[in-house]
């Protein structure tokens, strides 16, 4: 046996026993977080692949709503996703806080409905974090639904930042880094790339 060999079996030993000891099976909350880009991306990238496995599914984005983005654009007629642009656009451009609230409430409405419905797979929840940031939403409503959803129920969460009770209760967490970004460059933001 090769170095390289015993390398590789010592790796497949560990892997092998932590998929033997993976044995519970339920939905899990994966939050996006971090500065960097692909958040949203990484979160349809997830809904992709359980489309492909005769999953169903739900977007409600809770900021984006000016303008039709391009996962909207590709994924609009799957037949086994509903999904839901409720946001007015970014907090800067609207300028309107009462305006804000009333849309995120509007969003948390349509998203509790289906956290409580079992004929949804996974549920993306996209950047929905701000709302906490802001103070648009109450968190603690928030955790309750997501503690309560049906059991096999996968949910992804997407934002720079995370509430603090949304992080107690998380599965996953993965934290998008910037090092670079174009934008800073001077490079415009372009369709299929930024949105």
């Amino acid at each position: 046996m090769t170095d390289h060999q015993r390398r590789m079996q010592r790796k497949k030993d560990v892997v092998d026993e932590r998929i033997e000891k993976a044995t519970e099976e339920r939905g899990v909350l994966i939050l996006m977080k971090g500065n960097g880009k692909g958040k949203s991306s990484s979160a349809f990238g997830t809904l992709a692949r359980s489309l492909g496995h005769g999953k169903r599914g739900a977007v409600i984005q809770f900021i984006k709503g000016r303008r039709e983005t391009g996962e909207y654009l590709f994924f609009r007629d799957h037949p086994r996703l509903t999904w839901q642009i409720m946001g007015q656009g970014f907090t800067w451009e609207t300028q309107d806080r009462a305006r804000d609230i009333e849309a995120a409430e509007a969003a948390w409405a349509v998203a509790k409905g289906l956290l409580e419905n079992p004929a949804i797979d996974l549920i993306v929840l996209d950047e929905m974090s701000y709302m906490f940031k802001y103070g648009y939403l109450d968190v603690a409503p928030i955790v309750e639904a997501l503690r309560n959803r049906p059991v096999h129920q996968n949910v992804i969460i997407t934002g720079r930042t995370m509430a603090t009770p949304l992080q107690e209760i998380a599965d996953t967490i993965s934290v998008v880094n910037d090092e670079r970004h174009a934008f800073r460059a001077g490079v415009k933001a372009q369709a299929g790339i930024e949105y």
